[in-house]
């Protein structure tokens, strides 16, 4: 698939067209950050398993649950590429912008509105960003959600734990959850299939000693933090996701969703941010 890509050392940045989809970064020196399927279809054909997917105007099924695609219709688009800044050789630093508007899109009847979204993938030596900003280039006020769905390298899930959420009340989605709602207490630990839904717009550390790092995620504009991990069952039933893959990620998303969910009036615009960093244990 088309894209932008760079090296510096045994660095490696690349994002697609397809989705817009950052799909490969590390800090200089260090192992890659961001996790990839070894099964990920790389031909145009469906959303790409891993990396950071861009979850946008809906998050999974939508505000009624029943929205197709799941995670709407802009990870499967093909973004147009407006700028590329490549300083990789002199500052290790490559910044790519995309852009996305209706009329690159098939008529979306459960979003019948006029946008223009910018995504700016910015790689550098000590981080990865990434900024969704969607503009209402019609005359009626309209929401939206949206998600920045990073997957994260980790060397083994059962032994990570996820720092910052404490106190924070959450939805757990995933199968057989005790309770729909709940309240974090300390860190988070991931011991079978995990889908939650944090009310926080704070930062996240996944904490990997498996790997000796630490993981740090900061955000903004987002109201939400999706803590997200297949387990065994889950990942057998995805074609995209090896049996065991499991194992080696977990991810950690900035999200606007349900009654989070943005909302923009006509020529306004909104931004969600979300950087990805590596700090020793």
């Amino acid at each position: 698939m088309s894209g932008v890509e760079a090296r510096r050392g045994d660095s490696v940045y690349r994002v697609f067209d397809h989705g817009a989809h950052a799909c490969a970064w590390g800090p200089e020196g260090g192992r890659p950050v961001l996790w990839m399927s070894s099964r990920a279809i790389l031909d145009g054909r469906a959303a790409i398993r891993g990396g950071v997917p861009v979850c946008f105007p809906w998050f999974g099924g939508g505000p009624s649950g029943t929205m197709k695609p799941a995670h709407g219709f802009a990870r499967l688009a093909t973004w147009r590429l407006a700028s590329v800044a490549d300083s990789v050789e002199r500052e290790g630093r490559l910044v790519v912008d995309y852009r996305l508007d209706e009329r690159m899109v098939a008529p979306q009847p459960d979003f019948p509105h006029r946008f223009e979204a910018g995504l700016r993938v910015e790689f550098a030596r000590d981080y990865l960003q990434i900024d969704l900003e969607v503009k209402n280039t019609g005359d009626k006020e309209f929401a939206f959600e949206e998600a920045l769905h990073s997957y994260l390298a980790v060397g083994d899930v059962r032994r990570v734990h996820v720092e910052g959420l404490d106190g924070a009340s959450y939805l757990d989605k995933a199968p057989g959850a005790p309770a729909p709602l709940a309240m974090q207490t300390g860190p988070i630990e991931i011991v079978g299939e995990t889908d939650r839904v944090y009310l926080s717009s704070g930062s996240v550390s996944v904490v990997d000693p498996a790997l000796g790092r630490r993981l740090v995620v900061t955000k903004g504009g987002s109201a939400q933090t999706v803590v997200w991990n297949p387990w065994v069952a889950k990942s057998k039933a995805m074609a995209d996701f090896g049996d065991d893959e499991w194992m080696g990620m977990i991810c950690v998303e900035a999200v606007n969703a349900l009654d989070h969910a943005a909302r923009v009036s006509p020529g306004a615009s909104h931004r969600m941010w979300q950087r990805i960093a590596v700090a020793p244990l």
